[in-house]
Parts: C-alpha cells; sequence; structure tokens
C-alpha cells in the first residue's frame, strides 16, 4: 500500500515537473523570438536612389552640356578638359535633345577619318526620342538595369517635367554598389564581435 502510493506520489512529480521544464521552454523560446525579431542587422541595399549617385558624381560639379550646333572639336575639347565620357546636347531652346559620348566620335568621326571641327554635335549625337532616362528617384538597382539592358554606359536624369537635372555614369552605379555592400559588411562584423546591429523598434 506504502508503495503504491509512493509511486503514485512519484508519477504526480514527474508530471509537474515535466509542466514546469515546458512552460520555462516556451517562455525562454518566445523571448528568443521576440529578441531575435527585433535583432536585425539593416541593409541599405535598395534604398540608395539616382540623386545619391548623382551628387557624388562627378558630373555634379561641372556643365555637362554642350549645344548640339557645337561642332565636334568643341565637344571632345570639353570631355577632355573634364574627363568625362558624354555630355548631354542641348538645342537652340536650352532643352534636351540628345546625349554626345566618347564613343560616338570615335566611331562616327575618327574611325571615318572625318574632321571634328566640320561635323556637328547632332550629326553624331543619341536623340532624345532614343533615350533611356532615369528620374532622380530611381533606384540604383533600376538604373543599373537600364543600363545593361541596353548597353549603354551614361543616364540622363529628368525630373517630372522633363527637364534634365543631372547625368550618372555607370561608374557612379558601380560605386553606390560598393559603398552599400560596405556599409552591410561592417553591420555584419559588428554583430558578429557583439556590438549587437540595430534594435527595430
Amino acid at each position: 500500500m506504502l508503495s503504491a502510493c509512493a509511486s503514485s506520489i512519484a508519477r504526480a512529480s514527474a508530471r509537474t515537473l515535466s509542466h514546469h521544464r515546458l512552460q520555462a521552454s516556451a517562455a525562454v523560446s518566445s523571448h528568443f523570438a521576440a529578441t531575435t525579431s527585433k535583432r536585425t542587422v539593416t541593409s541599405k541595399v535598395g534604398d540608395r536612389t539616382a540623386e545619391h549617385a548623382w551628387n557624388k558624381s562627378c558630373y555634379s560639379g561641372i556643365d555637362y552640356t554642350i549645344s548640339e550646333d557645337a561642332n565636334v572639336f568643341d565637344m571632345v575639347e570639353k570631355i577632355a578638359a573634364y574627363d568625362v565620357g558624354c555630355l548631354v546636347t542641348k538645342d537652340k531652346e536650352g532643352k534636351l535633345s540628345g546625349v554626345v559620348s566618347e564613343r560616338d566620335y570615335v566611331t562616327k568621326v575618327a574611325l571615318l577619318g572625318n574632321s571634328s571641327k566640320d561635323i556637328k554635335v547632332k550629326q553624331i549625337s543619341t536623340k532624345a526620342a532614343n533615350l533611356v532616362m532615369a528620374r532622380p528617384y530611381d533606384t540604383v538597382d533600376a538604373c543599373m538595369d537600364k543600363m545593361l539592358s541596353r548597353d549603354i554606359r551614361h543616364l540622363p536624369l529628368i525630373d517630372d517635367m522633363g527637364e534634365v537635372v543631372g547625368i550618372i555614369s555607370i561608374k557612379d552605379l558601380i560605386k553606390e554598389c560598393l559603398d552599400e555592400k560596405e556599409h552591410t559588411l561592417n553591420q555584419l562584423a559588428s554583430f558578429a564581435v557583439g556590438e549587437g546591429g540595430h534594435f527595430v523598434m
């Protein structure tokens, strides 16, 4: 009889202990899930825009335009002076009419043995109707996709009124991508050495 009581008490104690262990385990799991869901390494990938690239571009500090009626020699001089690869062309009214690049000069003037002083910029430029353009608020990824899909190296930036407000190069976008990756790697490194990441409230 005494043995049966002891056995019953032992089973009850085991069930109680098991129940407490399950509750404790659930509480720990819940706390861990809540903590890890708030503790995140935030990434800037995809957040940066064409405007970010433009603000850091060498183009942002120069006059990147040229009249479409200028001769190609003047265009080459300007490109060489600013050490850039492309200029935005404007018509007599100051409106965007296209772009002209060093590649246009090489393929349409130099290789054909033509004189750069006898040819107008508008004769070799890519016209506005055929341009691929971007908005300042377009993401870096979107701009990169546009360049790669059309095999181009420059994108004029236009505002919502259709006015040109800048130009960015493939080099500008690559720099932004590298900055994004470096930002993420720095955050991961900080997280790994126990400095935390960012806590989202």
